[in-house]
């Protein structure tokens, strides 16, 4: 197995929790005696709106972030007591609390002498504060177990839900790993000594093109535990004097081409280490804690993991070919900074991932979705009934529903009056699983022009996601005198290269139609 290097290693008793190693660049906030357990939370956020994650933790939370120089990554310190509101966050994928950050780790050369000095890491790392912030979100999650033990009963939530856009490209499931590596269940094993690698070569975890290994691997570093190891996290007793063996496992991600070891190795050893060091038990899949190594080139950061699965998985219940991110969904959302009783229509909306998380954050908005596709619009509408399952399962006396209609509708003969609507939000199609390129050659003009028209000059706007980026840029062209484009955000949809388009919509006068009522 992955772990059998460090089967036969000797048994200690479980050392003290250690001081703070080193120069770490950032470090939770020490808890002295009476002092208020504090956190430096760790979040994957879609790549490319890493400012717009960082404007909502100052919003909602009052405090500052900052931005990973590994893109999609955001750090920010909170009380622990604050942790109900930091799960609340819409822009945030997958949320963990900072054990230690070393801005500028110093890796030896020789593979051996790198992988001992993680290992010797395990022992300096101030894991005391963390693992009461580990066991403080363990008793959130508690009160929601019976929720997702019914979810995973119905066969609908059972369905594949691509981490894509509308159009997340066939290469998907090959990036998926990459994008949510703390749900990933599965030991990656490595074959004949290669590197557990992005098949793509140059696309990174967060989706930036670049030319270097990026790995990520989950290892199972089986060591049998005594039963009178007891480990409750922090202490290693738990309250009863029980002998309970807190079950773990390593996720490494490695990004980076001058290192010595693999991910593999590195999450091998640190695991073999962390296990020593706690007398926990390796488990894979049915695991209490999962430690997380992240090395971007110098960068390095262990973490405790606080979600068991992404949070943008939060609306959607009806899945369809493709189905965009809860997450890129609201990012695309808040760029178009909607208003109290702006009308936003998405037009080609699919299983409704942008409508639905419009009408639960701007509920003062009036949301309209469509589709030309009829099971398109049965599973919006599947998924807009689950949303309003779950707010009257909230608090069934306020539950009012959600400002949110769909209907069948032709892209290109919207009904829908002309200068009447204030933003238009979508996921265009991007040719791959969904129509074709060719096809987008006539459709993005003309949808351009629809959604124009329908807009209200000088004050709407449109923001627009593709990865059809020369057949958007040609047609945008076409129709220079209706929209202006006024920012770019560079994103990663499935492992594919996107753009998201904040375009404002001009004073001329969009071309008229003649009205299909």
């Amino acid at each position: 197995s992955v772990g059998a290097g460090v089967c036969d290693r000797p048994r200690s008793p479980q050392p003290g929790m250690a001081a703070a190693a080193g120069d770490a660049g950032l470090a939770p906030a020490a808890a002295q005696e009476g002092a208020e357990l504090a956190a430096v939370i760790g979040a994957t956020v879609p790549t490319g709106f890493e400012q717009t994650a960082a404007e909502e933790v100052q919003e909602k939370l009052g405090s500052a972030s900052r931005i990973s120089r590994d893109r999609g990554k955001i750090y920010f310190e909170v009380p622990a007591r604050s942790l109900p509101q930091v799960h609340r966050l819409r822009s945030v994928d997958n949320l963990f609390v900072v054990v230690q950050e070393f801005k500028d780790y110093q890796f030896k050369e020789n593979k051996e002498d790198a992988l001992k000095d993680l290992e010797d890491l395990v022992k300096k790392l101030p894991w005391t504060d963390p693992l009461k912030v580990w066991e403080l979100n363990n008793s959130l999650k508690k009160k929601k177990t019976k929720r997702k033990k019914h979810n995973l009963q119905n066969p609908a939530s059972r369905e594949k839900l691509s981490d894509g856009g509308e159009e997340g490209g066939a290469d998907q499931n090959n990036t998926n790993a990459q994008e949510d590596s703390a749900q990933n269940p599965v030991a990656v094993e490595p074959t004949g000594g290669k590197d557990t690698e992005n098949p793509q070569g140059v696309t990174s975890r967060n989706g930036v093109e670049e030319e270097e290994n990026n790995e990520q691997s989950d290892v199972n570093v089986e060591v049998q535990t005594s039963s009178e190891s007891g480990t409750k996290a922090g202490d290693g007793q738990t309250g009863e004097g029980e002998a309970k063996v807190l079950r773990f496992r390593v996720t490494c991600n490695r990004a980076g081409d001058k290192h010595s070891f693999t991910s593999n190795e590195a999450a091998r050893d640190f695991g073999g280490a962390v296990q020593e060091h706690f007398q926990w038990k390796a488990d894979m899949t049915n695991f209490d804690v999962e430690v997380l190594l992240n090395i971007h080139n110098n960068e390095v950061v262990v973490g405790i993991a606080l979600t068991e699965e992404s949070l943008h998985r939060r609306n959607i219940t009806h899945f369809g070919p493709t189905t965009l991110r809860s997450t890129l969904a609201y990012g695309m959302l808040r760029l178009c900074d909607p208003q109290p009783t702006d009308i936003i229509v998405d037009p080609m909306c699919g299983t409704g991932a942008i409508p639905i998380e419009g009408a639960a954050e701007w509920p003062y908005c009036y949301h309209i979705a469509g589709d030309n596709s009829p099971q398109a619009v049965k599973r919006a509408a599947n998924n807009i009934c689950s949303l309003l399952r779950k707010n009257e399962s909230k608090d069934s006396s306020t539950a009012l529903g959600v400002p949110l209609d769909i209907i069948q509708w032709d892209i290109c003969n919207l009904p829908l009056r002309t200068g009447s609507v204030d933003i238009v939000v979508t996921d265009m199609p991007f040719g791959k699983r969904i129509g074709s390129k060719k096809k987008n050659w006539d459709l993005y003009p003309a949808c351009l022009m629809e959604m124009g028209r329908i807009c209200t000059p000088g004050t709407g706007r449109a923001v627009l996601l593709t990865q059809d980026k020369k057949c958007f840029a040609k047609a945008l062209s076409h129709v220079g005198h209706i929209w202006r484009r006024a920012q770019t955000v560079w994103v990663n949809v499935g492992g594919l290269h996107a753009a998201v388009y904040l375009l404002r919509r001009t004073w001329e006068t969009a071309e008229e139609r003649r009205p299909c009522w």
